[in-house]
């Protein structure tokens, strides 16, 4: 039987605004699932029940006496750790702040609380979420719900875990080098990479710098539609969203439910490695068998990719400029305490020149430009969410790929970096298993600006690939979950490993 935690996101909403289900019984149900299966996969690190309890209690009262209820009323959320929550242990995957307990919400937290959401817990996530292999010093790794042996990837592998499990409906993440995106792919949900600014976040070092983005995580396209719609502002604490002459330019677009699109009015490209990333043979030849269950639908569907000449200097480049910016001073006065993801990061960065980042932003530049005339002929990119089927999590990155050597520990990201570079959304879409029974993602990239368009191609998509089991939402095994060890037993569980 279809217990509450199972329910999607806005089928809960509509039957707890209907009175048919309580937000206190959709809470204890999500609690319960978290202890049943949390042992197995180690997604939800701190947990927030009694005060989860009092305001689910206090969602219940507002219903009964007919108040205006806010988009998330009464569904329960799981915030990933490197997000603050008020007076909720706060660690951000890192033992110098193992301790920490936030005296404020970070925006995203009030924004999702003040559309009725209930924080649940926190995720897990790697350390300042450097590399997507969730898995820190402070709480150990996340397992693959599919098998815990293998990565549930990041940085955002707590929160996709969290959603494939039914332990909550909705979670937060964030994404640079594919953090949303690359564990949705690995875990058979949703992540949402928006246009940087869309998510306001006020704690970006750099406070014009794009690459960083907070986005929203699901189990359906119109679930991470809902979650969007309250956190999309134009919160002048970001730099990056700005509105136009005073007007709310983010807020003129209804994210609530994505708009209806038809398929074959579309022109799509298909790319299984943008011309450059390094892809798994075994995951080429599934995207191609998944896309030729379905291309035939568009009006055109061409073998095509941009010009992605430089994306992996400018990337590598520009990705330390954060790590400088936040980590420095705790590379220079205690190192032994940073992961080795964290300290090469540093590293890295402190080897460039200001030469090095002009050319590096000159590089992006020319990139995005080329991606700008690559548009004119297309609606949205559809390539792989990921470069490879998931691997064991005791492999903090694939040193290799099909007997290559990738060049660095993000190397394995670059379906994923490639877009980042550029600015453009892109959502994770769930489409069946691969050869090795684990789940495949599909990205749908879009054109500048155009978060409204990838989220009715991928909900159109959604719907149409639904009925057919080959290409329908994966789901794990809970049962098998429940029966499994607990992951805190296996060897290497805490740190980082090899």
């Amino acid at each position: 039987m279809t217990q509450p935690c199972d329910l999607g996101a806005r089928e809960a909403r509509a039957l707890i605004g209907a009175r048919k289900l309580s937000a206190t019984e959709l809470v204890e149900s999500c609690i319960a699932r978290i202890e049943r299966l949390d042992h197995a996969v180690n997604a939800m690190v701190a947990r927030d029940y009694e005060r989860a309890r009092a305001a689910a209690s206090a969602a219940d009262a507002a219903t009964i006496r007919g108040e205006a209820l806010g988009l998330l009323h009464g569904l329960p959320i799981g915030i990933k750790d490197l997000e603050d929550v008020e007076g909720l242990r706060t660690t951000y995957g890192s033992e110098l702040f193992a301790d920490h307990v936030p005296a404020a919400d970070q925006l995203i937290v009030r924004s999702v609380r003040r559309a009725g959401a209930i924080v649940l817990g926190k995720t897990n996530t790697p350390e300042w979420g450097a590399g997507a292999n969730t898995r820190n010093r402070v709480y150990g790794v996340t397992g693959n719900p599919f098998d815990p042996s293998r990565s549930a990837a990041g940085s955002s592998g707590g929160s996709a875990v969290a959603l494939a499990t039914g332990m909550v409906p909705l979670a937060t993440g964030s994404d640079t080098g594919g953090s949303l995106r690359n564990p949705a792919a690995f875990n058979g949900v949703v992540g949402f990479r928006p246009s940087p600014g869309l998510v306001p976040n006020e704690r970006r070092a750099l406070g014009w710098y794009a690459l960083p983005v907070l986005g929203p995580m699901a189990r359906n396209v119109k679930d991470t539609c809902l979650l969007l719609s309250a956190i999309a502002s134009e919160d002048a604490a970001d730099p990056l969203a700005t509105p136009l002459h005073g007007r709310a330019a983010r807020q003129l677009l209804d994210y609530t439910a994505p708009p209806p699109v038809d398929l074959a009015s579309l022109r799509v490209a298909l790319t299984p490695d943008f011309g450059f990333a390094p892809t798994e043979r075994h995951i080429a030849e599934v995207f191609a068998e998944k896309c030729g269950l379905f291309r035939q639908v568009f009006a055109k569907a061409e073998d095509a990719s941009p010009d992605c000449s430089g994306a992996e200097e400018s990337f590598e480049v520009l990705r330390s400029l954060s790590f400088l910016a936040t980590r420095y001073e705790d590379m220079r006065t205690r190192p032994e305490r940073l992961g080795p993801n964290v300290r090469a990061n540093v590293e890295e960065g402190l080897r460039y020149s200001a030469l090095d980042i002009a050319r590096a932003m000159q590089r992006q530049t020319a990139l995005y430009r080329r991606w700008q005339e690559f548009f004119a002929g297309f609606d949205v990119i559809l390539t792989p969410a990921v470069t490879v089927s998931p691997r064991p999590w005791s492999e903090l990155y694939p040193a290799e790929i099909d007997g290559r050597p990738t060049r660095n520990y993000f190397h394995w990201l670059a379906l994923a970096y490639a877009v980042t570079n550029v600015g453009h959304p892109a959502i994770s879409l769930p489409v069946g298993l691969d050869r090795s029974g684990l789940p495949f993602g599909l990205q749908i990239v879009g054109p500048r600006g155009g978060d409204a368009k990838v989220l009715a191609v991928a909900a159109a998509l959604e719907t149409l690939l639904a009925g057919d089991r080959r290409t329908a939402r994966p789901v794990p095994d809970l049962v098998r979950l429940a029966a499994a060890p607990s992951l805190g037993g296996s060897p290497g569980f805490m740190g980082f490993g090899r």
